[in-house]
């Protein structure tokens, strides 16, 4: 078995992750690559995008939603994730049957019993039915019409199990507000996995995208058990490659086996990225001990509550956090790095701060 050091497999991260690729890339192509990726907060995961496609705008990311290249939906671990259209189906029947199995007591406890769930699904179906779009506001208005009383109090879960279930999906924003939109009619030809193509399917994706790295990390991320874990990368066949870090087995995609050499070599340990809170680079992993020491992630997630503060990144490894103000013609960026900055991490934060105002169409300014 091929050996490698935590330092080569933190290098390899970063190009699984996207982050120092340089190729020109769509929205649909990433999140394709990835097969989900963290969007909890809009504008967080849209820069997540906007990190990984040179020159892009935060308008352009926007607009690949409405031209249907990539949508929200909830597919792993009841969390609200973008992913690849055609992909939702088989995502959701995949591993959203877990969240579903742990939902029936989150709804004892609010109060809500089976029949009211599905008939806000039922509802909504209805109502959605013909291409029609609605806000968030107006789905919760239109369930309390339709004699769902509860809704006014707990229209999060019912929209949260409408999409669950496949019936609805988030679609495009209506400003600032969140709209659904009928998933079979959104996504007319989704594809069909079998479950052991799916589980081998989101193996190569996962493994692709955040490896090398372990069997438990893949099990987090999609709240699979160990036993579907172990299916789905055997399923993978040559597709994936297992490798020893220090004693411990780590699996990458077998296709950066032949590209190891070369990333090595050209990795910019000096380059500085500024990540948004919800990114694939932390919250794709169980273990973030290569990318984080323990005694920042107190400063990363501030109320232990899973709010991630947005990370300033250099050498694979978190050296800070920062803050933005947005205003008319500009956006100041306040870098919190956690030892001061050397010459080279101030110059490359400078850089880092004004392609993010040049996705935003804003001047940057760093205070």
């Amino acid at each position: 078995m091929q050996t490698m050091r935590p330092e080569e497999v933190l290098r390899l991260r970063m190009a699984s992750l996207l982050l120092g690729r340089r190729e020109a890339r769509t929205p649909r192509q990433v999140v394709t690559w990835f097969g989900a990726m963290q969007a909890q907060d809009l504008a967080s995961g849209e820069w997540s995008f906007g990190l990984r496609i040179p020159g892009a705008t935060q308008g352009a990311v926007d607009q690949a939603t409405h031209d249907r290249e990539i949508l929200r939906t909830w597919p792993m671990r009841g969390t609200v994730h973008f992913v690849a259209p055609e992909d939702a189906k088989w995502l959701l029947a995949l591993t959203g049957v877990r969240a579903l199995a742990g939902a029936a007591g989150r709804r004892a406890h609010l109060g809500l019993d089976e029949a009211t769930v599905n008939k806000a699904a039922e509802v909504l179906a209805g109502a959605l039915s013909g291409g029609k779009r609605l806000s968030r506001a107006e789905c919760v208005d239109l369930l309390i019409e339709a004699g769902v009383h509860t809704a006014k109090e707990h229209g999060y879960h019912l929209l949260w199990y409408t999409s669950q279930i496949g019936v609805t999906c988030i679609g495009p924003q209506q400003g600032k507000e969140q709209t659904f939109v009928l998933l079979d009619e959104w996504v007319p030809n989704p594809r069909t996995l079998s479950r052991e193509e799916a589980l081998a399917e989101l193996a190569v994706r996962y493994f692709q995208s955040h490896g090398p790295t372990t069997r438990q990390d893949f099990a987090g991320w999609t709240g699979l058990a160990m036993a579907d874990v172990r299916l789905g990368i055997d399923g993978a066949a040559t597709a994936l490659q297992t490798i020893d870090v220090e004693g411990s087995p780590y699996v990458m995609a077998a296709a950066l086996r032949d590209e190891a050499s070369r990333i090595l070599a050209e990795a910019e340990d000096t380059e500085v990225w500024i990540l948004p809170g919800f990114d694939e680079y932390l919250l794709g992993f169980k273990d973030r001990s290569l990318m984080v020491s323990r005694d920042h992630m107190k400063t990363i997630i501030p109320g232990s509550n899973g709010v991630f503060m947005p990370t300033i990144v250099s050498g694979g490894r978190v050296i800070g956090t920062w803050k933005r103000e947005v205003k008319r013609t500009r956006v100041d960026v306040r870098p919190l790095p956690f030892a001061p900055f050397t010459p080279a991490q101030q110059s490359g934060f400078s850089d880092a701060a004004e392609t993010y105002g040049r996705y935003l169409g804003l001047d940057a300014n760093c205070v």
